[in-house]
């Protein structure tokens, strides 16, 4: 006998034509059985409704701007340090592709490949200017080449995490909607799985620059010159992200950012040197006027203002 036929049997009462085992044919007379599914139904309908109101309670506060509780492992699902772990794994498996692609690997080497060529042993450092005036326009050149450096990597960091935001809004809503994570457990795993990958291929790009254009030959002076790159490429992508979340759209974050990026670049200290009195604050909030002074600083130990 099929075991869903009788049960349905036996919740209709039509066991008249059914065979039961003698032990059971006082026990399961038709109107208990009826009586017994009937309530167990209404029981466990019961039950189910309760869970539905609580889930519906549990998501209204767990809305945005209502936040959980980070000491409440009950409410958010765990505690604040798992949520970053989850959320920072997952962040390095969905972007390592993103950042270490084929084409953006092909992009950076062939950058510094055709760089270095161009300021082949281009060193300007062990020549003094004083005693050989001509060596100027070879520092020039070198000066050129770590301008270039610092807008390489203060354009590049932006433009790729001012998209962060606006792609990932619809995902974050639905998660946090849920009531999945706290808003900074998301943002603090988002930075630190960026940083890995953000930092991975200057050290490609510098490497392969920094001796086929004869920079300074020391470890310090190498070190220096990176540590400069990767405090840079921080605050670039700290201006990107914080471009995309003011906007949330791509179109009105890209012209802000190359505006604003425009403005860096011509008030970084190489195109111009005494930049007038009522416009000079803005070389303090340009990245790229740092890196260069630093750069500057580093290799020819002439970083100061002019």
């Amino acid at each position: 006998m099929n075991p869903a036929e009788f049960l349905i049997d036996l919740a209709s009462g039509n066991v008249k034509d059914k065979s039961l085992p003698s032990e059971l044919k006082d026990k399961f007379l038709p109107a208990d059985v009826h009586k017994y599914l009937l309530g167990a139904y209404e029981s466990r309908a019961s039950s189910t409704m309760e869970k539905m109101k609580l889930d519906e309670i549990t998501t209204f506060n767990h809305k945005p701007g209502r936040g959980c509780n980070v000491s409440d492992a009950g409410e958010c699902g765990a505690s604040w340090i798992a949520q970053f772990c989850i959320l920072f794994r997952r962040g390095l498996k969905e972007r390592r592709h993103e950042y270490l692609s084929s084409l953006r690997v092909i992009q950076v080497i062939s950058t510094a490949v055709i760089t270095g060529s161009i300021w082949w042993n281009s060193n300007a450092t062990s020549f003094n200017m004083v005693q050989h005036p001509s060596s100027s326009n070879r520092f020039q050149d070198q000066a050129g080449l770590l301008f270039f450096i610092s807008v390489y990597w203060a354009f590049f960091p932006v433009f790729t995490a001012i998209f962060t935001f606006p792609l990932e809004r619809e995902m974050l809503s639905k998660e946090r909607s849920v009531g999945m994570y706290k808003v900074s457990a998301y943002l603090v795993a988002r930075n630190a799985s960026d940083l890995p990958l953000d930092l991975l291929l200057p050290v490609v790009f510098l490497t392969i620059i920094y001796f086929m254009v004869g920079l300074k030959h020391t470890f310090t002076a190498f070190s220096l010159t990176l540590l400069s790159i990767f405090l840079s490429i921080i605050a670039a992508q700290g201006l990107g992200l914080s471009i995309g979340a003011a906007f949330m759209d791509v179109n009105k974050a890209t012209t802000l950012a190359s505006v604003t990026v425009m403005t860096f670049m011509l008030s970084g200290g190489f195109f111009i040197t005494r930049v007038p009195l009522f416009m000079r604050w803005v070389r303090y909030l340009s990245l790229n006027y740092h890196t260069y002074k630093l750069l500057l600083k580093i290799q020819c130990g002439c970083g100061e203002d002019g």
